[in-house]
């Protein structure tokens, strides 16, 4: 298969690729898998109906009851001896049966209409072109993030992100004080690729005229790094246009003051203006985090890739170099390192928050790479063993969980954020050591088997936060604090779509569900980009030429000449 085009270290302009209606250089003529499903279920739904309509609908003139599937039609008990065929029921007689049977005319009426009803628009469907269905097709797949994208676009536009029942914007500490459009970045792509060109372009203008990174705001180097950096760079290879590259490059200019510590570990945040910074009070006196300051690799080494400036790439290099001279206790990295003296915090492990991207994103190093990156593979690898081995375990009940590692004994909790491992140890499962795909293909079915699980014994099917595995309690959230839900990649449209957008819900185990009334940026990246892919052609975005960052922006396998990205050519 050819690669993409893409841009050379040299700056020329990328060609645009092949996008709108959605498809890649790639497409083929035939109609996809899932437009070839939507047929057949027209189909299907046209014979049901007409051989429903000939055997199933009722006659009056040779009935003259309709049968709902009960002899007769009960009411409470009032005289049990009153000639009714069942104890405690009696029949209806009279006036009452009279009404009774025009209720059953108007029942039947009411059916014949709408199997008509549904017959004939069977019949139109199946009139309609190959390019109106692929369109309905298309339309149907982006009603939720029109949905999404439209009711931020009227009632929090320019904000971080939208309160979709309060209708006003938000925002977090994550993102600073300032207004720096988050919804709108991290949706680009999702948008560009569903063909969604005209909220593309909204963004876009938005982005030219407003996007501003100089100013006095303290902000996430993690966060603003997936969501921004990523998205940036994501939208401009998708579509070729030069300013989001140039944004993308001025907001990474502002983080390179984070890398000014003792050990070259970076702060978690940093002012953009000032560029001071500083960690989180509560991160282990004062350490940094192992999943943002290892979630960094693949935006960075992209920015090399793009400018020629080997800088980004030496500052991630600089971070796995440091690692790899590193004790590990047990094989496994701790969550915390402290970026004034170089050593580990807490001993805590995880899988899920804290950790995850880390090795999220050692593996897709090498995939990035086109697999030439063997240090990264080789740092996966050993990582995924020290994890299996210390912990993943089963419960009592035969699911498999990933607990956690603290100070030296194993915590039976598995957070939502882990689930992700199962897709991971899937697509590791190529490359991987002695032989074990099928190993690793079938531990990522257990732990995705888990997972549904979590979300199976809820009242909502919807996951909590967290869940333990502690004698009879099995992928169920204990504490209050574990059973909400914030729009992660999987969503239900039944309890999370609300009249203003959507939202999280704060108690997955209530009936009831009471929202948190925030539709977080991430939701517009991940969630709706995940689900529209799910039901698109292999071809849209194929695996072997794009690579999604941990904020699902997908990013071109590099085919470099050597890894170093010391300014020589790439060679594609």
């Amino acid at each position: 298969m050819t690669t993409p085009a893409l841009l050379p270290l040299s700056g020329r302009r990328i060609p645009p690729l092949n996008l709108g209606p959605p498809s890649f250089p790639h497409h083929r003529a035939t109609l996809r898998l899932s437009e070839k499903f939507i047929l057949l279920l027209i189909l299907s739904a046209f014979i049901t109906l007409c051989f429903g309509a000939f055997f199933f609908l009722p006659d009056s003139s040779k009935h003259k009851r309709f049968d709902l599937g009960l002899e007769d039609v009960l009411i409470p008990h009032v005289d049990a001896n009153r000639g009714a065929k069942n104890p405690g029921v009696f029949l209806i007689h009279g006036p009452d049966e009279h009404r009774h049977r025009e209720e059953e005319e108007r029942l039947r009426n009411k059916i014949r209409a709408d199997h008509e009803k549904a017959l004939e628009e069977a019949k139109e469907k199946l009139k309609k072109s190959r390019e109106e269905i692929r369109a309905e097709i298309q339309t149907e797949k982006n009603k939720m993030m029109k949905h999404a994208w439209d009711n931020y676009r009227i009632y929090g536009w320019g904000h971080n992100e939208l309160r979709p029942i309060a209708r006003k914007g938000h925002s977090t500490n994550i993102f600073g004080s300032s207004q720096m459009g988050a919804t709108i970045v991290d949706a680009l792509d999702t948008l560009y690729i569903m063909g969604l060109l005209d909220e593309f372009r909204d963004g876009q203008k938005w982005i030219e005229d407003n996007l501003d990174f100089s100013v006095n705001s303290e902000v996430s180097v993690f966060e603003v790094n997936i969501r921004f950096i990523g998205g940036l760079l994501s939208a401009y290879y998708l579509s070729g246009e030069e300013i989001f590259k140039i944004k993308a490059v001025q907001l990474a200019e502002k983080l390179l003051p984070a890398f000014n510590t003792p050990t070259g570990i970076p702060w978690a945040m940093v002012n953009l203006k000032s560029g001071v910074g500083r960690n989180w009070g509560w991160a282990s006196a004062g350490s940094s985090i192992l999943a943002e300051f290892g979630t960094l690799h693949m935006e960075f080494v992209h920015l090399s890739y793009l400018t020629g400036d080997p800088v980004y790439y030496k500052k991630v290099m600089h971070i796995r170099k440091l690692l790899q001279k590193m004790d590990r206790p047990n094989g496994l990295y701790p969550n915390y390192l402290n970026p004034r003296t170089g050593r580990w915090g807490q001993y805590h492990t995880s899988v899920g928050g804290l950790g995850d991207s880390f090795y999220e994103y050692l593996l897709k190093a090498w995939l990035m790479s086109d697999k030439t990156d063997h240090e990264a593979r080789k740092m996966y690898d050993d990582a995924i063993e020290a994890i299996e081995k210390h912990l993943i375990k089963k419960s009592r009940g035969g699911l498999t969980f990933i607990g956690e590692w603290k100070n030296g004994h194993l915590e039976k909790k598995m957070g939502h954020l882990a689930c992700f491992a199962g897709g991971m140890f899937a697509l590791g499962a190529d490359g991987s050591r002695m032989d074990k795909a099928g190993h690793y293909l079938e531990l990522g079915a257990e732990i995705a088997h888990t997972c549904h699980e979590s979300y199976d014994r809820t009242a909502l099917k919807l996951g909590p936060e967290s869940f333990k595995f502690d004698g009879a309690v099995e992928a169920v959230a204990v504490r209050q604090a574990e059973k909400y839900y914030i729009l992660r990649p999987e969503a239900i449209e039944k309890y999370c779509r609300v009249s203003g957008g959507f939202s999280g819900v704060k108690d997955v185990y209530s009936s009831t569900p009471t929202h948190d009334d925030v539709q977080q940026s991430f939701f517009l990246a991940e969630t709706l980009k995940y689900l529209y892919l799910l039901f698109s052609g292999d071809d849209l975005l194929p695996l072997d030429h794009w690579v999604f960052n941990t904020e699902a922006h997908p990013l071109p396998v590099l085919h470099l000449s050597n890894t170093t990205l010391s300014g020589n050519p790439a060679v594609l």
